[in-house]
């Protein structure tokens, strides 16, 4: 599959990628051009489910400043029944006061008429420029011009429509093949800059035409999360305006029943989906040339979170990971300053396999197999602590010229 590209994914063996852009059942798509880049790309995208019995699941920023179509969808909407989504891209809403929240009210009504169904059951969502006006009369013209243009195989154009400095699209269709039948996952994204685990900056969409009851895609959203957007970092910065929706159409009349095999299954490829999503988030980052991912065990759950985070957003790690530098003693580093007043730290670092440091101190290695290990397009570091039993990892883009380039003139 050319989806699956990165080691640290596994492609499910149930799945088949499939490219005729076709959504799975009971799903259509679109997205148009309403004016709000100044490049006249697309900006707004909309997804309906026709299926009356549609169940989903959903999850946004942990941000103290969400934005306005955060707040209206996570308030105001029917979260285990969301049968629409409309998205715009130019324009974060967020931090525009009650006007941002009339805006994206009425953004909602509007999908909501196209879609037939009542707001309540649409999710909202803006990403771009935080604290500008919505120029609303363009969106909601945008949503008419895309309720026009609803169709099966829309996926494309939606995905192309949430985009803002992402460098290239980020979607993918499987079967997957499952004890009833063969159900379809699709799944688009946006996503490159302010980006951070809890959960990143990002949007992502993901539907399915498997029959699952409400309170199983909720489960299955809440544990496939947890472990692809929880765990990037491109920036280390929370966004305001994150939102993941996982929409079950069931229209291809596969039943996912709780604790079966055929969830075990879908919840497997769904995993896998979203991780692999997550990680081509973290290698678009804005610039970026490589991914790095850091494995930290032993200790306890709460430390080697810490770790693991003050490794992924340190831009002294990331600015080597981006030259190819196989400094370790920017890890170690690191890991100090997440655990202060355990001096003498125990703390063993491997990059690439390759043994640099053990309890704290130097280790004899080979410098010109470190180096050339570390010019991948993956660079893999393990960190272990004393004790046992905790373990968790991150997802990392480094940190190069181009991130500068892009973000010094976001708005200009």
């Amino acid at each position: 599959m050319s989806f699956f590209t990165s080691r640290w994914v596994d492609a499910p063996d149930c799945a088949l990628e499939v490219e005729d852009g076709l959504l799975p059942g009971g799903f259509r798509a679109a997205g148009v051009a309403a004016g709000l880049k100044p490049s006249g790309a697309l900006d707004v995208g909309l997804i309906v489910c026709d299926a009356e019995g549609a169940t989903s699941a959903a999850r946004f920023s942990r941000s103290g400043a969400q934005s306005a179509p955060v707040l209206i969808t996570r308030q105001q909407s029917e979260l285990a029944g969301l049968r629409a989504v409309v998205v715009n891209s130019g324009n974060a809403n967020a931090a525009t006061g009650e006007q941002g929240l009339l805006d994206a009210a009425a953004m909602r009504a509007a999908a909501g008429a196209i879609a037939g169904v009542p707001a309540e059951q649409v999710a909202v969502a803006s990403t771009g420029v935080i604290g500008v006006p919505l120029p609303i009369d363009a969106v909601t013209d945008g949503i008419t011009a895309a309720g026009a243009r609803l169709r099966a195989d829309g996926a494309a154009e939606f995905a192309e429509a949430i985009r803002t400095t992402d460098a290239f699209p980020k979607q993918v269709t499987l079967d997957v093949q499952l004890s009833g039948g063969t159900v379809r996952l699709s799944v688009q994204a946006k996503g490159a800059g302010m980006i951070s685990p809890n959960f990143a900056t990002l949007l992502v969409f993901a539907q399915t035409d498997a029959e699952i009851d409400a309170d199983e895609v909720d489960l299955l959203l809440a544990v496939c999360t947890k472990r692809s957007f929880d765990r990037i970092s491109v920036d280390g910065q929370l966004s305001t305006s994150d939102t993941i929706v996982l929409q079950a159409s069931g229209a291809s009349g596969v039943r996912v029943e709780a604790e079966s095999d055929a969830e075990r299954a879908f919840g497997e490829v769904l995993d896998a989906a979203l991780r692999q999503i997550a990680l081509l988030v973290a290698k678009d980052g804005e610039g970026a040339r490589r991914v790095g991912r850091v494995i930290v065990r032993g200790g306890d759950q709460r430390g080697v979170e810490r770790v693991a985070h003050a490794v992924a957003d340190s831009p002294l790690v990331k600015t080597a990971l981006y030259g190819a530098d196989p400094n370790w003693g920017r890890i170690i580093q690191a890991v100090g300053a997440a655990l202060p007043g355990t001096a003498p730290l125990d703390v063993d670092i491997e990059i690439e396999g390759i043994a640099v440091c053990a309890h704290g101190g130097y280790v004899e290695h080979d410098a010109q197999t470190l180096a050339e290990a570390v010019r991948g397009d993956e660079v893999e570091y393990e960190i272990t602590l004393p004790g046992e039993g905790a373990e968790t990892e991150r997802f990392f883009s480094d940190l190069g010229h181009e991130y500068i380039t892009i973000n010094a003139d976001y708005t200009t």
